[in-house]
């Protein structure tokens, strides 16, 4: 069914009217309306993170989110930013972008590959929802969405060789909606095209700009209801570590140990995990081997970086490095875990809110000569529902075209990164702390205790 042929949030559905004994056959709008209102209930985000994610939330004094407010308080961020650059809207495709825009969500990590869902943002006008075949219920709970029509997929496995009538037929539908919602403004931001989509929206005169630019921009700076979600995923990842931590045996494989943060993070509600970055004893020097069927050793360092999207779609980026058995670690092992807690603590002390990104690379803890070579790929990063802009690297990978003059402002959030190994050495140790910019310094969010016989 073509979009032009389906209006509204539901849309003009052909729907077989139910037989109801001894009454009246509803209408097809009580229809609708009836099967909206069941969709909106039984949303996965409206029936909640279950019993035990929200024990958990009780007991460490985190109030409930206000989740009306915070998907305002996006939608505002979005068109202050399109209007600071004069655009008609923003289109994205982005399964996280979509979820800030619309706090919606559908099979994400098959939409992040698979570009079948979409959505259009007007500077001066409604929040169109292109979303998947016959899904339409699925943002009916939040509120922000005003109209649901079907997505037209461009790629190829939807088009074949056929493919270009795809994009004329989307290019069409999009430089209408410009027309309709921008008046005589024909510029849009997007944040991922291909080539094709974009030569015909320009052949249709319409000028494409950088949607990622203002989507990064908008989602920096957090509300307090954000904040509030992102400790609530904290909380609930940290008890998954606090599980995995409570497993963790010599003789058991880096797999095993990783599934345990897996399951502790969906049953608490949160949704998926971006890397599997577990490695032990010489799989973790260098950095960023996955986890495999590596037997765990006792007396093995054990180094992981959480990166799992948890509850309310927020990211937990916290990395820990522990000793595996009972007992005690090498004087080696004491060594490069004191270098990079050091770096941490520092790293985090000289936080605080109008510093600029050039003050964070010339006056960051950096490390020992023999251990830079095999330095993490930066000092800092943004986090809020995926890693985020900013990035802050270390000098030596400093270049002309980073934005030295960018500030940190109240409400950003940043992780703090080391990873420490030594060129040629067996083992290496990742620490990562998530942390909060306030009016006065910084917030430290992520609570879980380092490892006391390593030197934590």
């Amino acid at each position: 069914m073509a979009p032009s042929d389906r209006t509204g949030s539901f849309g003009k559905h052909r729907k077989i009217m139910p037989f109801v004994p001894g009454g009246a056959i509803p209408s097809p709008a009580e229809l609708e309306d009836q099967a909206r209102r069941k969709a909106a209930t039984l949303n996965q985000h409206v029936l909640g993170y279950g019993a035990l994610a929200e024990a958990e939330w009780r007991a460490a004094g985190i109030p409930d989110p206000d989740p009306t407010a915070m998907r305002r308080y996006r939608l505002a961020r979005i068109r202050a930013e399109l209007a600071r650059h004069d655009y008609a809207g923003l289109l994205v495709y982005d399964p996280v972008n979509i979820r800030y825009a619309t706090d919606s969500t559908n099979m994400q990590l098959w939409v992040t590959h698979n570009a079948t869902r979409f959505c259009f943002v007007a500077t001066e006008g409604p929040v169109i929802l292109f979303d998947y075949h016959h899904c339409e219920h699925l943002s009916d709970h939040a509120g922000t969405v005003d109209e649901v029509r079907p997505a037209y997929s461009t790629i190829f496995m939807y088009g074949g060789d056929a493919i270009q009538k795809r994009i004329d037929r989307w290019a069409d539908e999009v430089a209408g909606l410009l027309r309709e919602h921008g008046g005589t403004n024909r510029r849009v931001a997007i944040d991922y095209l291909q080539p094709d989509a974009q030569a015909a929206l320009l052949a249709r005169g319409v000028s494409v700009h950088d949607g990622q630019q203002v989507i990064e921009r908008a989602r920096a700076i957090k509300s307090a209801d954000e904040i509030l979600c992102m400790r609530r995923a904290i909380t609930a990842c940290e008890a998954a570590m606090s599980e995995m931590e409570a497993g963790l045996r010599p003789g058991m494989s880096e797999n095993d140990l990783w599934a345990l943060l897996h399951h502790g993070n969906i049953v608490r509600g949160g949704e998926w995990i971006e890397t599997r970055l577990l490695a032990s004893g010489p799989r973790s020097n260098p950095w960023f081997q996955e986890s495999s069927a590596r037997i765990i050793e006792a007396g093995d360092l054990v180094s992981f970086d959480t990166d799992l999207i948890g509850p309310y779609g927020f990211c937990s980026d916290i990395s820990r490095t522990w000793l595996a058995g009972d007992g005690m670690p090498s004087d080696e092992q004491r060594e490069l875990y004191r270098i990079a807690s050091d770096q941490v603590a520092h790293n985090i002390e000289i936080l605080r809110p109008g510093m600029t990104h050039r003050e964070l690379w010339e006056t960051a803890r950096t490390l020992p000569d023999d251990c830079l070579p095999n330095r993490y790929g930066c000092l800092y990063h943004g986090a809020g529902l995926c890693d985020e802009y900013p990035t802050i690297p270390y000098p030596q990978d400093v270049e002309d075209a980073l934005p030295a003059d960018d500030v940190l402002e109240p409400g950003m959030v940043l992780c703090v990164e080391s990873y420490t190994g030594r060129l040629g050495g067996r083992e290496g140790v990742k620490l990562e702390q998530q942390v909060l910019i306030t009016d006065a310094g910084c917030d430290i969010l992520s609570s879980y205790p380092l490892d006391e016989r390593l030197g934590g």
